[in-house]
């Protein structure tokens, strides 16, 4: 039996009826990609269940790698997020009416996670199929971000666990769900390959990606 590769998305959230990030995840579910199956998990997007929803799962699923997606209505590229950052100022509400501000996701934890799959190689792979993607430096400070840094939080107890986060624009134009797909798949393909960062430093660039 292949080990688990856990890939989340959220429920829609401000008003959008369709929430991209899930609809990848699930038209993903149960397809093998280098070595792992994928088991595809819905979040809420709120910041009381999500992160425990996806932690619970972490532990009864024990999967070699997590990658979280989410919305980033206002892009017009694939974000690869390269770290997450320890608070939640929430801009809107939640989907129960809770907004925090200038709060830790972890009380006492780092200002910082980084992202633990090879995110420069995941930039190389999306672009080679023409798809836009960047590199991004902030996964925001709302429940996604709040979900990506638990997520590397929890994993420092658990060594071997890859963790990462991909925004997706939305469904509209060349951003097709078939086209997301292909891209998320391309990305979980390299999921193998060494972090990039570490040695690499937090810089460069890679096929003219930032």
């Amino acid at each position: 039996m292949n080990p688990v590769l856990l890939l989340t998305g959220f429920e829609p959230f401000d008003g959008h009826a369709v929430n991209p990030s899930w609809e990848v995840a699930q038209a993903l579910h149960g397809q093998v990609v280098a070595g792992l199956t994928v088991q595809s998990l819905r979040l809420p997007c709120t910041f009381s269940g999500s992160a425990s929803r996806l932690l619970q799962a972490i532990n009864r699923q024990q999967p070699r790698v997590v990658l979280s997606l989410g919305l980033a209505p206002s892009r017009t590229q694939l974000s690869i997020e390269r770290l997450a950052v320890n608070i939640n100022d929430a801009r809107i509400p939640d989907n129960q009416g809770v907004q925090p501000r200038d709060e830790p996701v972890v009380p006492g934890g780092p200002a910082a996670h980084f992202s633990t799959l090879p995110v420069k190689a995941q930039c190389a792979a999306v672009a080679a199929l023409g798809v836009p993607v960047v590199l991004s430096y902030t996964a925001g400070t709302y429940v996604c971000n709040h979900v990506f840094y638990s997520a590397l939080h929890h994993a420092q107890a658990r060594p071997g666990l890859k963790v990462g986060f991909i925004h997706l624009p939305p469904l509209q134009g060349e951003f097709s769900l078939e086209r997301q797909k292909e891209a998320v798949l391309a990305a979980l393909s390299v999921w193998a390959e060494a972090p990039g960062h570490g040695a690499e430093g937090p810089g460069g660039t890679i096929d003219g990606v930032a």
